[in-house]
């Protein structure tokens, strides 16, 4: 079995890197201020960064996998570039399993990082991808991080991010938490590692909704992007898959919900302040001013900015730039 020591080489780019800012975003003078934590600078450009090096470190620690070891994981995009950048680090191997209509972007970023990319029908959703590597670990020996239900995905969270969050915000202390929800480990681990600091954050959850189904935008590229995907236009957002979410107790959760063209419009706006990131930032953002109109001027908001706009580039959200030439 493998030293810690070797783990820690293996694994030392993701375990070592520098926490992520966070700071106080205002897209407009007269808006409150919104604590953002710019989770798009991990190393492959998303918080998934950091599920990948958890759960993947802790499998090697325990003896689960070791070196040239198969790894399979079914995602939407996010979480499987980050696990084959973890699994690149360690020496595994990793397929990814996604559905057949994932941008073009994110599966030239896992095969870049040396991953197997296999597909799964759009009709089939995510359980289509969830059942094909069950068949992988069953027939080819394969790890499964099964991102969905393994509460290390949130404690991953609770363990690490929450508490850079509260090493960085004034007065050590959060009063709303808001996050989209796809696996649901953001926001649980956030959620208890405040309140493990005694913190009575209230959690958010945002929830895009679609309004016009004729609209240019809806049903369209974001759709074919992320079929899996509860909202047309939001990758990796989805609805009734987190078995992380529904075994917690979030004490007075909170849904806000988001026209989904004003997630998109919010995102350009961030990415003309310079916050280089993808649609489920803007999502995060509007929910975060919505619930701060419902409290006190003075309570401080925390969300997310998970991922980076590069692998966004074929979607809806770079359909209208006729404004960036």
């Amino acid at each position: 079995m493998s030293t810690h020591a070797e783990l820690s080489i293996l694994s030392g780019l993701v375990e070592s890197v520098a926490p992520t800012p966070l700071k106080p975003v205002q897209l407009h003078a007269e808006l409150p201020p919104i604590w953002c934590k710019l989770e798009y600078l991990n190393p492959s450009g998303s918080t998934k960064d950091r599920i990948a090096s958890y759960i993947l470190s802790k499998a090697w620690r325990e003896g689960v996998i070791g070196p040239g070891a198969l790894v399979c994981e079914a995602s939407s995009g996010s979480t499987s570039i980050a696990m084959a950048m973890v699994c690149a680090q360690m020496g595994l191997k990793f397929i990814a399993v996604l559905p057949e209509s994932v941008s073009n972007e994110r599966v030239k970023m896992i095969r870049a990082y040396g991953g197997t990319v296999r597909l799964s029908p759009d009709a089939a959703g995510m359980t289509g991808c969830i059942e094909l590597t069950q068949t992988l670990a069953r027939t080819e020996g394969a790890f499964l991080p099964r991102q969905f239900e393994n509460i290390d995905n949130a404690e991953a969270h609770r363990r690490a991010t929450a508490v850079e969050i509260l090493a960085e915000i004034p007065g050590r202390s959060v009063d709303a938490v808001v996050s989209g929800v796809g696996t649901g480990g953001t926001l649980v681990g956030l959620y208890k590692g405040f309140h493990d600091a005694g913190c009575k954050t209230i959690p958010v959850l945002a929830r895009p909704v679609c309004v016009s189904e004729t609209a240019d935008y809806a049903c369209g590229c974001f759709q074919q992007a992320e079929c899996c995907s509860f909202s047309t236009c939001v990758p990796g957002v989805m609805d009734n898959q987190s078995e992380i979410l529904r075994s917690t107790d979030l004490a007075g959760l909170v849904t806000i919900e988001v026209e989904e063209e004003h997630a998109l419009e919010t995102t350009r706006a961030l990415i003309r302040k310079g916050f280089a990131v993808g649609p489920s930032s803007g999502l995060n953002y509007v929910a975060a001013l919505e619930i701060a109109k419902q409290l006190d001027p003075t309570v401080k908001i925390v969300t997310i900015f998970p991922d980076r706009m590069e692998r966004y580039f074929s979607t809806a959200l770079f359909y209208n730039d006729q404004d960036n030439p």
